[in-house]
């Protein structure tokens, strides 16, 4: 009987070891979310080809479209965040929550991954507490020095926790915590400097500047760029990607002429991220920290405007962590009004600063973050299989 036993178990073991990796991924809200996490998922593609890749986010925002078109599946459920005022979403909050535990359940069972990774946002709150409480092995990828409140709730089930910048590792349990950089797709990269600026129809001769403000807008940055595109423009002779937002897009289309700024591209969004980041010689944007690992990886110079209506003021807390090494330049939002065209003259055309900056971007950078990420996964899970 001993020998049948022994037998029957080996034969499980085997079986284990040959079925595909299956890898359950929760994030959504924004792209600071959802981007790292498709990452990862390519990542374990690439080192997992037959592995079995399932998100769940919330279907109410971005990551219900974008995952799709990138390739993978997802599922929803129904969450949101709590907000400190009361508001008429706070009275659904509590039926939103217990509807979520039972639609994760509910998605657990069904896929049976074999590990569950929490990259943030209002989905990876349930999905992380009910796959602990399952005996499925958690993952989390922090993005922030400041982490968010659901992956900071999750910490204490983790099996291990990834973090991008150093800072973050106070938030959490001591043990397990990895630094390991923001997980950025490989799809990004500079376009060759020449056919960039073609794409946009810039000349050679004269300095690009991109200003981001990210999906939805940055009204303060759009504001400050009202404010100063003539002396940008007229003044400083600059060619200019100025992405505003879909929130604000149209109102400024109508406010601003682009006939009398022939060197402005005013963009709601920008496709091709790479011809805009190859194009351009100084970048002024918020300090989201996909944004900031994707100036790293690139080693693309930048003055950061950190948002103040952020969650521990997380931004801040980003830019600070690369201005400190000299990779970037900060630029506090209430002196936007005063000091924005200053600093962006002080810095554009002085290219031994600009190439000292990139340097020290590109040595914070870690390029195979997300690689490194996929290969612990899969070694964590293989574990728990055997």
């Amino acid at each position: 009987m001993m020998t049948v036993a022994k037998d029957i178990s080996s034969t499980d073991t085997l079986t284990a070891a040959a079925s595909p990796l299956r890898v359950l991924l929760a994030a959504g809200g924004t792209g600071g979310h959802v981007y790292p996490a498709v990452a990862i998922a390519d990542a374990i593609r690439v080192n997992n080809p037959r592995a079995d890749i399932l998100f769940v986010g919330t279907k109410d925002r971005m990551e219900w479209e974008t995952v799709p078109k990138l390739g993978y599946n997802i599922k929803s459920v129904w969450i949101s965040g709590f907000h400190r005022r009361l508001t008429p979403q706070n009275l659904l909050f509590p039926l939103k929550l217990i509807t979520s535990l039972f639609q994760s359940l509910k998605i657990l069972l069904s896929f049976k991954p074999d590990i569950v990774v929490a990259c943030g946002g209002f989905a990876a709150g349930p999905v992380g507490w009910v796959a602990s409480k399952m005996g499925i092995p958690l993952v989390i990828q922090e993005q922030n020095s400041y982490p968010g409140v659901t992956n900071r709730l999750l910490a204490k089930h983790a099996e291990l926790i990834f973090t991008a910048f150093d800072d973050a590792k106070e938030y959490f349990p001591d043990k397990n915590v990895e630094l390991a950089g923001n997980p950025v797709r490989k799809q990004l990269g500079l376009t060759n400097r020449e056919n960039a600026l073609k794409s946009f129809g810039f000349d050679t001769v004269r300095s690009v500047l991109l200003v981001l403000g990210g999906s939805g807008g940055a009204r303060s940055l759009n504001e400050a760029m009202k404010q100063h595109l003539d002396t940008l423009h007229h003044g400083l002779g600059l060619q200019i990607i100025w992405q505003c937002g879909k929130n604000y897009s149209k109102q400024l289309e109508k406010e601003i002429n682009t006939d009398e700024y022939p060197n402005l591209r005013l963009l709601s969004f920008i496709d091709d991220m790479p011809s805009a980041y190859g194009a351009s010689d100084l970048v002024v944007t918020r300090a989201g920290a996909s944004t900031c690992s994707e100036l790293m990886l690139l080693g693309q110079p930048a003055i950061l405007v950190p948002s103040p209506n952020v969650a521990g003021d997380h931004q801040a807390k980003n830019a600070r962590a690369m201005v400190n090494t000299d990779a970037a330049g900060l630029l506090e939002e209430d002196k936007l009004d005063e000091e924005f065209a200053k600093a962006i003259k002080e810095l554009i055309f002085n290219k031994d600063e600009l190439e000292r900056m990139s340097r020290a971007m590109r040595f914070l950078a870690k390029p195979d973050a997300a690689n490194s990420i996929a290969k612990k996964i899969s070694t964590l899970a293989k574990k728990e299989k055997q």
